[in-house]
């Protein structure tokens, strides 16, 4: 079946941030990078965010994203 994957891990989103070029990245550039549409990727970053993993910070209208210490961690140790 083509398309996007059905799920993706926390980790997978984190080593998408921090591998970006880009010291943050936007929720639509997430959504590209993961193929899933920005009101689910939304979701998961908000939910990573309660967990420490990333960090968020308007950005005129958009919010931006990038990785903790301990998003780099919690990629780190498995």
């Amino acid at each position: 079946m083509a398309g996007r994957k059905e799920t993706i891990s926390d980790k997978e989103i984190l080593i998408i941030l921090r591998s970006a070029t880009d010291p943050v990245l936007t929720t639509s550039e997430v959504a590209e990078e993961t193929g899933f549409s920005l009101n689910g990727i939304r979701k998961r970053l908000y939910s990573l965010e309660e967990k420490g993993l990333v960090n968020e910070k308007k950005a005129g209208n958009s919010p931006v994203w990038w990785i903790t210490e301990d998003g780099i961690d919690f990629i780190d140790e498995e």
